[in-house]
């Protein structure tokens, strides 16, 4: 009787098998997907935080910059006040552009 495993000597490494087919194909459609999923959601986190911190730093470098040349123009203070409020204005202008093309919930 090949199902009787006293007189199959083949049994137990069949056995052993089956099992180890069953736990590969359920790992591969359960954990290897989340892993995945893990590995999207981090690499998204980093690459938005150093988004953000690049986006920061360049308005800070734009800032110091136009303060630098408008520290040909004008006096230092005023060169500061002005550089502000181009940079704030240049930020205000693009705000209102995204919220200009938001979709409403109407659409």
């Amino acid at each position: 009787m090949a199902g009787n495993p006293l007189t199959d000597p083949q049994w137990a490494p069949n056995v052993a098998d089956a099992i180890e087919r069953v736990v590969t194909t359920v790992r591969e459609k359960t954990t290897t997907p989340i892993v995945h999923l893990a590995r999207a959601l981090v690499y998204g986190l980093v690459a938005a935080f150093l988004g953000a911190t690049a986006l920061v730093l360049l308005i800070i470098g734009a800032s110091r910059a136009l303060q630098g040349l408008l520290d040909l123009v004008v006096e230092r203070p005023r060169a500061v006040y002005l550089s502000y409020l181009i940079v704030g204005g240049i930020l205000c202008l693009a705000g209102m552009l995204v919220l200009r093309m938001r979709r409403t919930g109407d659409a």
